[in-house]
């Protein structure tokens, strides 16, 4: 099986590429990434020797590169977008292009190579925002964000293909996702990073937004239960079963750094702010056997000690991301 990775340089494709390299080092996988501010070529540097790796440098809005790298291809996995709420409220021209135009692109050029099938990653903030209970694949789309408008409008446009043209499509949609390798923008590995170099931490208001928090790794693994065995047509929640306020999480965080509370910068909340998220993952449980298998507090322990031990990757990418804001 030869699979096409887009966006493959980032915090979770990274992790996927690994993964099925790791798992089957003769495994045949391109990686197509354009290396924006958050797609590291060096999240790819334990499996860039094996045979079967190869990297590619493009943009999945540009058809010509896409025609060229699409060519032989079995399996796309498509990961590439603009993922960040913050910089999409700032400015959504960047998100509708990349996430919905992007993968407009992906589809036709799948389409015409005769792609066996396409998977297309996406996020639980297309449903909007919950008071109780948990999402079902079937609940309507309400995003609240310009990021998750885009996605919702990504995920539509993917399974309106599979309809109109009977391709094989299967859109995944995850949960809140940590671990190592994430982009120091997101909020456990920004203040991981603050608190060791002894600065302060901004919390969205007075902290009570609940996510429901995955393991990057059991992401990657129900991403491929999904390749593999997933019915054409239908969309699979992957969560990670912990719910935790965005200031119980703060506290974890400030308890494993041995610092209080007066590290706390409480800050204006984000526009729209969706208040809780929570996934229902009957469907993959009961169809692909998936089960989350990092228990939160054992993944956020690693998490935060590999941030520890791996100053010279984050580091530079604060210092980039500082001088261009």
């Amino acid at each position: 099986m030869r699979i096409l990775v887009t966006g493959g340089a980032g915090f979770i494709g990274s992790e996927f590429v690994r993964q099925q390299l790791g798992a089957d080092p003769t495994a045949q996988i391109t990686v197509f990434d354009k290396l924006t501010y958050s797609g590291v070529e060096e999240n790819l540097a334990p499996v860039a020797s094996l045979p079967g790796y190869r990297f590619v440098q493009g943009d999945i809005c540009d058809p010509e590169a896409v025609d060229r790298v699409m060519a032989g291809h079995d399996v796309v996995v498509h990961f590439a977008a603009e993922s960040h709420v913050d910089r999409s409220i700032a400015g959504a021209g960047p998100f509708v292009l990349t996430n919905v135009v992007g993968t407009q692109v992906l589809l036709d050029a799948a389409r015409q190579h005769g792609v066996g099938r396409f998977v297309h990653v996406s996020t639980d903030e297309v449903y909007g925002s919950i008071d109780e209970g948990s999402w079902t694949e079937e609940w309507p789309l309400r995003p609240n964000s310009p990021y998750s408008a885009s996605k919702a409008g990504s995920d539509l446009l993917a399974l309106a293909y599979h309809r109109t043209h009977g391709m094989d499509v299967v859109v995944t949609r995850c949960s809140n996702n940590y671990g190592h390798y994430q982009f120091p923008e997101k909020v456990i590995p920004l203040f991981t990073t603050n608190l060791i170099d002894g600065l302060k931490v901004p919390l969205y208001g007075e902290g009570g937004n609940i996510r429901d928090w995955l393991h990057v790794s059991d992401h990657c693994r129900g991403i491929d239960l999904v390749m593999r065995g997933g019915r054409a047509g239908e969309v699979y929640n992957i969560g990670g079963g912990t719910e935790v306020t965005n200031k119980e999480l703060t506290g974890l965080l400030l308890d494993a750094a041995g610092a209080g509370w007066d590290m706390v910068e409480h800050v204006e909340d984000r526009k729209g702010h969706d208040l809780r998220y929570s996934l229902d993952i009957s469907k993959i449980r009961t169809e692909l056997g998936y089960e989350p298998q990092v228990r939160f507090e054992d993944g956020l322990a690693a998490t935060i000690a590999w941030y520890r031990d791996n100053r010279a990757w984050w580091e530079p990418l604060k210092a980039k991301a500082a001088l261009e804001k």
